[in-house]
């Protein structure tokens, strides 16, 4: 029953890890840096009004140009040397 229920906990935890985290780790960083920020500002409403905006959209944008440039990279060739290379063709 203690180990069962220790892998149901482990399991659960990867999934929120997986689920929050995931892929894309400096959108979780983003969101706790955004919501700290309006906690601190919570008594300044018109500062809170303008930042708050401007700072989601700059870490929206910042995500998507590194997005876009890590579609844009060319993936480099596998050489001969490399584990898993088929290796040079047969001659025939």
């Amino acid at each position: 029953m203690k180990a069962r229920l220790s892998q149901w906990m482990k399991a659960f935890g990867h999934f929120w890890w997986d689920f929050l985290i995931g892929d894309t780790p400096e959108f979780a960083v983003a969101t706790l840096l955004i919501v700290g920020l309006a906690y601190a500002l919570r008594h300044d409403h018109v500062a809170a009004a303008i930042l708050l905006p401007l700072l989601t959209a700059v870490f929206l944008l910042a995500s998507t140009l590194r997005g876009r440039r890590r579609v844009a990279e060319p993936t480099p060739a596998p050489t001969l040397d490399e584990p898993g290379h088929p290796g040079p063709p047969p001659n025939g």
